[in-house]
């Protein structure tokens, strides 16, 4: 035991100078590179903030003012509240612009550093050098242009939608006026007494967090332990150690600046409880939720000192929601399993996040894009459509990614799986799947649909039905045409298959307005886009030379024929040499 500790005790002082010597070149390379990704960030998307900045304006009010969704009460609310939001826009993206470049700038480059040493890196000495040079610019070129396609594809996405869709009945929602000043007077004290006590909360388990956090740390890198195990990722759990404080740092902030919206909801509960009483009771139990949870999260005893009302005239309202404690967090005495360790810090980079999931898509996406590009299925027309940006809702920028994804749930249902089961052979489960709130708007839809699609069980006919209903956004003449037989669906078939369709159909174009995905789709329309020239290539020469051989036999057949008709014949074979450069050019 004691050579066992003395051994991780060398290990771990071995690793010191190595360590050192990453992070003082990544730093370096930080104070090289790093300005000129700031100028880059700071400069690019404040232009974009600040230029954009009136048309938002114009538009924004003008959807909302258009809009058939709401009243003219919430349309006059709205107004007000989008005047403030459009006000403090402008501070926040100019300032986060600043600060997101200034974080970008240093930090990329020591990251890259690290991640040069990695498992499976080839040259590594070289790429410790040159890793995070040239690729930190570059980058920040692409976190501007994100930005950019975030400003105006995304935002102009949603807000066509809003000033668009119709509400359930044809009845749009309106408020009840007689709540409203008791919903602001609860909305007042709310945000007073929530942003009061959650600072002093957080200020109180500051040192708290600090210090268990770096304790458990240390514990695992002498003890080579949790995200210690793998030698590969020990530079960069080694460097948690050191960035820790700044990850304290902002969750003391997220802490204060979430008290804005808890304090903003005993709105909610005045307006849907017809209560000011219970309104109040929620502001004071709100401090009683934040700090049993924090309590939770920091492994410090359970409950909270605050006192906790019922602020729902129904019980189980009132006790349920999104701050219950996590079951990661349970200890002995819940009869669960107490916390464990990870076993891997690699292995948290290897869950299914977003970003990864929105790679395999659109690599799906490239490999079906390109089967159907050759089967004619999908059109220059489409392509051309996409590229102009004629076609927000076409078969491209919808119904090819959505077609990916029925795929992955026809796949997942004939193997009766639990989780989603991907090309490769890989299969996103509740174990690793991503636990970010926007992840699960996505995924939690999907497992509905894969089941309803399990319940149904289709034929293969009406599964290809399904597919084209999907890729084709349900254009009857294509899906006819692209189908070799029609199945015979009754109405209520075929209404289960359109609603399926609409459902994917709606979920991909909310993943079109995702952070990076414009760019992909950029990148997957080119990409198309040189399959069908290649597919266009090689007919238009086969024609050609099918034409080719057509006038020259019609020419040695008709120059046999008297003098008179030579005129005639000349100038068909204008015209055959005419329609033959067509087919060539």
């Amino acid at each position: 035991m004691e050579a066992g500790i003395c051994a991780s005790v060398w290990s771990f002082f071995k690793f010191l100078p190595f360590f050192f010597a990453l992070l003082l070149l990544g730093i370096i390379k930080g104070a090289l590179f790093g300005p000129w990704a700031w100028l880059v960030m700071t400069i690019g998307i404040s232009v974009l903030v600040l230029g954009l900045w009136p048309m938002h304006v114009i538009w924004t009010y003008y959807c909302i003012i258009r809009t058939k969704m709401v009243g003219p009460v919430v349309k006059l609310l709205l107004l007000i509240a989008v005047t403030v939001i459009l006000a403090l826009w402008l501070v926040i993206g100019v300032m986060g612009s600043i600060l997101a470049g200034l974080a970008y700038g240093f930090l990329a480059p020591v990251m890259a550093t690290f991640d040069a040493v990695g498992e499976g890196k080839e040259k590594p000495l070289v790429h410790c050098f040159l890793d995070g040079t040239w690729s930190t610019i570059t980058g920040s070129c692409t976190v501007v242009r994100d930005v950019k396609d975030m400003l105006l594809y995304s935002y102009f996405s949603i807000m066509d939608e809003v000033r668009l869709h119709a509400p359930p009945g044809d009845k749009p929602y309106e408020i009840r006026l007689l709540h409203i000043p008791g919903a602001i007077l609860a909305a007042a004290c709310g945000l007073i007494v929530d942003a009061i006590m959650f600072t002093l909360i957080s200020v109180y388990k500051f040192p708290v967090m600090l210090f268990k956090g770096w304790k458990r740390l240390i514990e695992d890198l002498v003890g080579r332990e949790g995200p210690f195990l793998e030698t590969a990722c020990v530079p960069f759990a080694g460097l948690a150690i050191l960035l820790w404080p700044f990850a304290v740092i902002g969750a003391f902030l997220a802490s204060i600046i979430c008290s804005i919206p808890f304090g903003a909801y005993a709105a909610v509960v005045v307006y849907q409880e017809s209560s000011l009483f219970l309104g109040l009771s929620y502001v004071i139990s709100s401090v009683s939720i934040f700090d049993e949870y924090t309590n939770d999260v920091l492994d410090m005893a359970p409950g909270s000192c605050f006192p906790r009302f019922k602020y729902r005239k129904h019980e189980a309202s009132s006790h349920g929601g999104s701050l219950s404690r996590p079951t990661s967090f349970k200890d002995k005495h819940d009869g669960k399993k107490a916390p464990q360790r990870v076993t891997s810090f690699k292995s948290s980079f290897d869950e299914f996040n977003p970003f990864k999931l929105l790679d395999h898509l659109f690599v799906e996406c490239k490999h079906y894009g390109k089967d159907l590009v050759s089967q004619g299925v999908i059109t220059p027309k489409d392509i051309e459509g996409t590229k102009a940006g004629k076609a927000s809702t076409g078969v491209l920028n919808v119904g090819l990614p959505a077609y990916v994804i029925l795929k992955a749930l026809l796949r997942s249902a004939k193997v009766n799986s639990d989780g989603l089961v991907l090309s490769d052979g890989s299969e996103i489960t509740s174990d690793n799947r991503s636990k970010s709130k926007i992840f699960e708007w996505f995924f939690d839809p999907l497992m509905v649909i894969k089941d309803q699609i399990k319940a149904e069980n289709f034929t293969e006919e009406e599964e290809a039905y399904l597919e084209k209903q999907v890729l084709l956004i349900s254009d009857q003449n294509r899906v006819k045409d692209n189908l070799i037989r029609l199945p015979s669906l009754s109405e209520r078939k075929q209404g289960e298959i359109d609603a399926f369709a609409r459902r994917l159909q709606g979920i991909t174009k909310s993943i079109s307005r995702y952070p990076t995905a414009k760019r992909r789709f950029d990148i997957l329309v080119k990409a198309l886009s040189e399959e069908l020239a290649r597919t266009m290539g090689g007919n238009q020469s086969a024609n050609g030379s099918q034409v080719r051989k057509i006038r020259s036999g019609i020419v040695r057949m008709l120059s046999q024929t008297s003098v008179g008709k030579t005129t005639g014949i000349q100038g068909d074979d204008q015209e055959a040499q005419l329609t033959s450069d067509g087919f060539t050019s």
